[in-house]
Formats: structure tokens, sequence, C-alpha cells
């Protein structure tokens, strides 16, 4: 593994954009989020409010019809458009040319949901972010990775890497199947942890953010929500996963002081982005 590159204040400052004063949302950034089955639209729900609580100036989510009224009162802001299945996504529909579309989160592991997801990926090419049973669906359909668009970010825990990648015996081991996956298909890998690290081919950067606050429910579909929100705004795929993995951690170090870790659940993280980027302003 090559040496890791830091993640810090001063690396974030020099990659992070301003919103100018002038910008309106038409050019903030039009995102999609597919995500959601029946009893996990709280996935959607997540990953839609910390996409468009990251400055995405639009953002329309795509999930199975019984979660429309769900995902409407709880996001006014965000759009819904549903799949004609009840309890989970058959058909991804786009209707739209989205900046950018984050993928997987609480979206089941149905033969129909799996299915809707490769003839996805193998018809449309958009800058992307996928997780959870995003991943799931491509471990166990690999011929889905060679649809991705170059520099696709993969957002895995480590069981969801070791779908992905096989398992390893020793930590050099995960390291050089970690950079060899991303070589081989040219993805970014976001390895969630303690700490989490980016993989982008043989560069390999550790993030400083984070405490055990973030291990919770949900943690991961917010995440999704703030890098593909970023993505849709115009970071480059590498420097949306980098920003993106930091604020996400700062957040529960800033909320440390007032809730400890018991108490932090992943719409907290949400709650405390608007002070996360105010830092950067600051700085």
């Amino acid at each position: 593994m090559k040496v890791l590159l830091p993640i810090d204040k001063n690396e974030i400052v020099r990659r992070y954009k301003p919103v100018s004063f002038d910008t309106h949302k038409g050019i903030q950034g039009h995102a999609m989020i597919i995500a959601g089955s029946y009893g996990k639209i709280g996935a959607a729900v997540l990953a839609t409010k910390s996409c468009i609580k990251s400055g995405c100036g639009l953002v329309t989510a795509f999930i199975p019809r019984c979660g429309y009224h769900i995902l409407q009162l709880s996001n006014p802001e965000v759009m819904v458009v549903t799949d004609d299945v009840e309890k989970r996504v058959s058909n991804i529909a786009v209707g739209f040319h989205p900046d950018a579309i984050g993928l997987g989160p609480g979206l089941g592991m149905s033969p129909q949901t799996q299915k809707a997801v490769i003839h996805f990926l193998r018809k449309h090419y958009y800058p992307m972010v996928i997780d959870a049973d995003g991943l799931n669906i491509l471990a166990k359909n690999t011929e889905g990775l060679y649809y991705l668009k170059p520099k696709t970010i993969l957002t895995p825990h480590l069981k969801e890497l070791k779908r992905l990648i096989g398992e390893w015996l020793t930590e050099e081991e995960k390291w050089e199947k970690a950079i060899a996956f991303s070589l081989k298909y040219n993805l970014i890998i976001v390895m969630k942890g303690a700490p989490t690290y980016i993989i982008d081919g043989t560069d390999v950067y550790q993030n400083s953010t984070g405490n055990a606050a973030l291990a919770t429910a949900g943690s991961g579909d917010v995440l999704t929500g703030i890098i593909t929100s970023l993505l849709a705004q115009s970071y480059t795929p590498l420097n949306a996963a980098i920003i993106g993995v930091y604020l996400h951690g700062l957040t529960a170090d800033i909320a440390l002081p007032d809730m400890g870790t018991q108490s932090f659940i992943a719409s907290d993280i949400i709650a405390y982005l608007g002070k996360a980027f105010l830092s950067l302003e600051k700085a």
C-alpha cells in the first residue's frame, strides 16, 4: 500500500468551493436518489434529506410506491417519482438528466430489484454513488461493474467490501485486494470504518474526522446523500468523496460535547451539517 495521504482541514479547504452569492437552484445541481423498499423507506428519507441539506439545488427520489406519502411528508423539499410496484423497485425510470445519482440505500435484494438495477446500469451512464444494497447487487451480478462510469464511488463497510473483493486473511491482503479492485474497474472506494479511507487506484486517503457516535443505523445512507450532492454540484468524484467523508465525520465531532455518543443518530448528522459547512467558510 502507498503512503496514506491525510485528509485534514487544510486539505479540505483547498478542495472546497464556496457557493457563489448569485447562484440559483438551477445551477446548484439536480441529484436523484434511488432507494428504499417496504420497511426501509427511512433510508430514502435520510439519503435525500442529507443530499439537499448539502447544497444540492434540486433532489428527486425514485422509490417504491409504498414510500410516497412518507417521503413527501418528511422531506417536502424533495421531489418524488415512484415505481409502479408497491413494495420494491422494479423498473427504474429517470425522466430527466440528473447531474449525479445515489443508488442503493434500503433497496433490498429481491430478484426483481436486482434485475432492475443491472438493467439501469447497462442503459445509463451518470456520475454515481453506490451504497448498501446497490453494492450487494453488484457483488451478486458482477457484470454490472463493467457498466459503471469511470470513477464511480462505492461506499462499502467491511462486510460489503468482502462481498465485492472476496475474503482476506491479513490487513495487507485487504489493501492489496481493495487497490487491485479500484484499479481493475477504475472506481473510487470509500472504505467506511474508524477511520474511513478513500481509495483511488494506488492513492489512499485517510480521513481525520469522526468518532464512535457515527456507529448508528442510517449513518451510511446520510453519507451517500452528502457525496451525491457534492457530485451533482460539479465536484470531481475524488473531491466529492473526500469532502463528503470529512463533513460527515465533522458533524459528529461538533455534536460530541452536546450529545455524547449514545444519543447521536443519523438524523443528527443532517442537523449538524450546517455547522460543519460553516466551519469551512470561516477557515
